[in-house]
């Protein structure tokens, strides 16, 4: 008994070791875009609000942001569209190959970045495609459209596929069954999935470099700068970006919770 609350109580440690391992940086990085120092270190000279104005001043930041939104929420409806539906025949339609078609779909997720990045590049001269953000787009939706087939068709293998039938049966056409009995069903799915495709897309760098022309994304911004040093201004974007990301999920989270 004493054996089993000992490793209780180390497990509950780890756990809580591994959280602050985790987001204890975080916490730092949103402490110093509050310090009245450009140099990022302890102690701590004063509170400025000033980074946050050279943030909001600062045109290239704001346009690389602006990138960044643009491919990742273009990217992510992209994945819906073409996700969903290869769910839905993947679950409902049997056909030679299908095992196969699976496969391909979730391929690109296990490569290495760089290797899809290089990959595509290829495949986009060879088909006179330039580098724009456009390319990056179709990238990115073509990496990460592995995840909305996975994460939907999982969903799906557990509707009980009565409902569907039923709803046939009732006269209810293929539209509205899906509508009313199959959406409901893999609605949170569906969300959960876009949610991670745009997190994923948000701050990929790999293929992003690959395919992008003169348009310059936040990470990669991000990255240019910090061959120069850690600064107080990316600290104060990356505090913006945890709180955004947060507001997000909280709202994601009411947002289901209302659904069901």
């Amino acid at each position: 008994m004493h054996k089993l609350i000992w490793w209780q109580k180390s497990l509950v440690g780890v756990a809580i070791g591994t959280l602050l391992f985790l987001y204890v940086p975080v916490a730092i990085l949103i402490l110093f875009s509050f310090n009245d120092s450009p140099v990022t270190s302890f102690p701590l000279s004063g509170f400025t609000w000033g980074w946050y104005e050279k943030v909001f001043s600062n045109q290239a930041l704001l346009q690389a942001l602006v990138n960044s939104l643009l491919v990742a929420i273009s990217a992510t409806a992209l994945t819906i569209v073409i996700g969903v539906p290869a769910a839905l025949a993947l679950d409902r339609y049997p056909f030679i190959g299908k095992q196969l078609f699976k496969n391909t779909i979730l391929l690109p997720l296990s490569l290495p970045g760089i290797v899809t990045g290089i990959a595509m590049l290829n495949f986009y001269k060879q088909i006179g495609l330039p580098q724009s953000l456009g390319a990056v787009v179709i990238g990115h939706a073509t990496a990460l459209v592995g995840i909305v087939v996975g994460q939907v068709l999982a969903r799906l293998e557990k509707v009980n596929r009565n409902l569907a039938e039923a709803s046939s049966d009732l006269g209810a056409t293929g539209v509205e069954t899906f509508l009313h009995v199959t959406l409901p069903n893999i609605r949170s799915a569906i969300i959960g999935s876009a949610l991670l495709c745009f997190t994923l897309s948000f701050d990929e760098i790999p293929v992003t470099y690959f395919l992008t022309g003169r348009d310059v994304t936040l990470p990669m911004y991000i990255y240019s700068t910090l061959r120069r040093g850690i600064t107080p201004e990316i600290n104060a974007i990356g505090a913006l970006i945890v709180v955004a990301s947060l507001a997000l999920i909280l709202s994601s989270v009411s947002l289901l919770r209302q659904k069901q």
